[in-house]
């Protein structure tokens, strides 16, 4: 891993996601962290009342290097040796050109903020972090608001166990795990009364997490975002992994109501590996 880029708004959420990839950073010897932040330039509709003020292009850009200069400055005192914090601008919207920033900057992985503070901050910050997790190509990991970096020991990987080997992409799933060498918790949450697919029922599955020695684990509960976070949280795990299905146990999870409470009722990151 040498890249990682954190997207940044300026609110206390993007800075505590800057200061995990930090930590991120020098766990898995990454060398350089990239600031990035996405403006937009709202065009005027001539229907809407004059008085709606109009932003200058060359204005949004000078205050969005302005904002990226102070957060680079503000973290300094953090930074550790080795690591190189840069900056990027971009007239973009954010989840629609993410993919093709990371290409650009040869980057490994993002990490984003969410937030669990108030209604506003939520619909602004969580729907730009959820339209990333949904959109990217690249591995993402969500950084809940009050969540300081941990070294990751122990990752919890919940999923439904069902055609899990075929939808993974296990290049990028082999990378993190080769990086990250963690305690794997293998999770399968069903609700009550609904019957468990244990992995010898799924060779495949097994075949593909042998090297990382996966401790399998299988729970009932009536809410299984509940079942997952309330596990995640009682085995101290440093990460919770989710391969987001387009049709599948997670698809309703990664609709922003579930989205947002998957990742504001605990204090564990998320790391999103899509399909």
């Amino acid at each position: 891993m040498k890249t990682i880029i954190v997207p940044t708004d300026f609110s206390e959420t993007a800075y505590n996601a800057a200061r995990y990839a930090l930590g991120l950073a020098q766990q898995t010897g990454a060398t350089r962290i990239l600031l990035y932040h996405a403006y937009e330039l709202i065009v005027p509709i001539p229907d809407l009342p004059t008085a709606v003020p109009m932003v200058n292009m060359e204005d949004l850009k000078a205050s969005s290097i302005e904002g990226l200069q102070h957060m680079k400055a503000e973290l300094a005192p953090v930074v550790p040796a080795g690591i190189t914090v840069d900056f990027r601008a971009d007239n973009h919207l954010l989840a629609a050109n993410i993919d093709q920033v990371c290409r650009d900057e040869h980057a490994d992985i993002i990490v984003m903020g969410i937030t669990g503070g108030s209604q506003l901050e939520e619909i602004l910050v969580g729907s730009n972090t959820v339209d990333v997790v949904k959109n990217s190509s690249y591995p993402v990991i969500v950084v809940p608001t009050e969540a300081a970096f941990r070294p990751i020991r122990k990752v919890v990987f919940a999923c439904d166990l069902r055609k899990v080997a075929k939808t993974t992409r296990k290049d990028v799933l082999y990378r993190l795990l080769d990086e990250f060498k963690p305690e794997l918790l293998v999770l399968n949450v069903q609700k009550e009364g609904k019957e468990h697919l244990h992995p010898e029922e799924n060779q495949e599955l097994d075949n593909m997490l042998h090297n990382y020695n996966p401790q399998y684990h299988f729970i009932d509960h009536p809410n299984v975002v509940e079942g997952i976070t309330g596990f995640a949280d009682q085995q101290s795990a440093d990460l919770l992994l989710i391969i987001p299905k387009k049709h599948g146990l997670f698809d309703s999870i990664f609709k922003r109501s579930h989205t947002s409470r998957i990742a504001f009722n605990t204090h564990v990151p998320l790391l999103s590996i899509h399909e």
